[in-house]
């Protein structure tokens, strides 16, 4: 028997069941939580680059489910977007994905049952990239960034020649982040101990970067630790991710630039 792709390996937490999506895109769904609205939404974003003819696409993948199960449970709206970050040419393509990821968001702000003044990022592996952009915007409705096992930069100067794939300079979250300083959005950051020594390196330059992240540490976890490492520590850190963006976005205050909200 063939091993399961690490994309459809059950989330290693247990969740509630999700309801069936709201219809806003054809490459989005939306999950509302019980209750009236509008709802402060989370729109989780996939990593990759990945290639683009997989059977079951992000938005079906476990992990996701997972997120937005415990999110929704918190009394949040969630969006799971599917967005094109696949090689073209011999590069990632960021840009498109990055195209894909603004119109889901202004799709997902403008339906009636979502606070569009509350917007969270939460990118997760190769997705980190696109915070990029978000750290240099800073829109006055984007509450927080959240990373989870995130590549915040491109690796190809490190790998040998004939395994490179060039990146658009854009797409720099480090250099975003030290360009931004106190004016980046709040940003968490799940960082795993057992990380990939290349990813690892750039987490720490990130944070190294940045006037102030806060962490959620996972000593024991590997990359893509919500599937792999079938850990109550794993359970715990997602759990408390989860939590603390919950806490971000019913915060009722309005944006503030000049605020600590670190």
């Amino acid at each position: 028997m063939s091993e399961i792709p690490r994309f459809l390996r059950p989330f290693v937490a247990e969740h509630p069941d999700l309801p069936p999506p709201v219809a806003v895109a054809g490459n989005l769904d939306l999950y509302l939580p019980d209750g009236p609205g509008p709802h402060p939404v989370v729109l989780l974003v996939h990593g990759g680059p990945i290639p683009d003819d997989l059977d079951v696409p992000p938005r079906g993948w476990p992990v996701k489910h997972g997120y937005a199960a415990l999110l929704r449970a918190q009394g949040v709206a969630v969006a799971v977007v599917d967005h094109r970050l696949h090689v073209v040419d011999g590069t990632v393509d960021a840009v498109t994905a990055a195209s894909d990821i603004a119109a889901a968001t202004d799709a997902v702000r403008a339906h009636p049952e979502v606070d569009g003044e509350r917007v969270l990022y939460w990118a997760f592996s190769g997705g980190g990239l696109l915070c990029a952009d978000w750290i240099r915007a800073r829109p006055a409705w984007l509450r927080a960034i959240f990373l989870s096992y995130p590549l915040l930069a491109s690796p190809a100067p490190y790998l040998p020649e004939e395994d490179r794939l060039a990146i658009d300079p854009r797409f720099a979250p480090i250099d975003a982040v030290a360009e931004a300083g106190a004016d980046a959005p709040p940003i968490v950051l799940t960082r795993c101990g057992q990380e990939r020594a290349l990813l690892a390196r750039f987490v720490e330059e990130f944070v190294a970067a940045a006037k102030s992240v806060e962490i959620i540490d996972v000593p024991d976890g590997q990359h893509a630790f919500d599937v792999l490492d079938d850990t109550d520590q794993s359970r715990a850190a997602l759990r408390a991710a989860v939590i603390r963006a919950a806490e971000v976005l019913k915060e009722q205050v309005s944006y503030d630039p000049e605020r600590a909200t670190r």
